[in-house]
């Protein structure tokens, strides 16, 4: 009798500290993000895919086409082809592929890059159907938000009356 007392005091403590802490998550903030119509807020160290950096004095990508980020890459998905102007100048990247499904984000091409053209993308969101939508051509993608960029922005004397 004295341990059927003994479990049944030992299942109401259970139950009221079950209890206990399903009120308190009760009224609790929610967690849930109503996606995809509420953006997901990314930590500042989130590493997206690496995406080239805007010269904003040529418009152009600050790439040099050094291929440092290429020979640092350990998994070998970057492929970088650049000219020289002619009439001297710094060279200019032509082409910047990426080929994410084989890239371990492991920052090596971001670090050995001394210029500082390319960095981590703050984007999150990406899907596809086949390994191909994943092959990034990242000279391109800069150009394509440059562009839209640039529509969005009004002319700096937009807002100064004309005589």
């Amino acid at each position: 009798m004295k341990n059927r007392l003994k479990e049944i005091a030992s299942g109401l403590g259970s139950l009221v500290t079950g209890m206990r802490l399903t009120l308190a998550q009760f009224f609790k903030k929610d967690v849930t993000v109503q996606y995809p119509h509420q953006a997901l807020e990314m930590p500042p160290r989130f590493r997206g895919h690496i995406e080239l950096v805007l010269d904003e004095d040529t418009g152009r990508a600050a790439c040099i086409a050094c291929k440092l980020c290429e020979k640092a890459c350990p998994s070998e998905c970057i492929a970088v082809e650049g000219v020289k102007p002619e009439g001297g100048g710094k060279k200019m990247v032509t082409e910047y592929q990426l080929d994410f499904t084989r890239c371990s984000l492991c920052a090596a091409c971001v670090e050995a890059c001394k210029s500082e053209a390319i960095r981590f993308s703050r984007e999150y969101n990406l899907a596809g159907r086949s390994k191909e939508d994943f092959h990034l051509d990242l000279l391109r993608r800069l150009e394509e938000q440059s562009k839209e960029h640039a529509a969005r922005t009004p002319p700096a004397d937009a807002g100064e009356a004309q005589p």
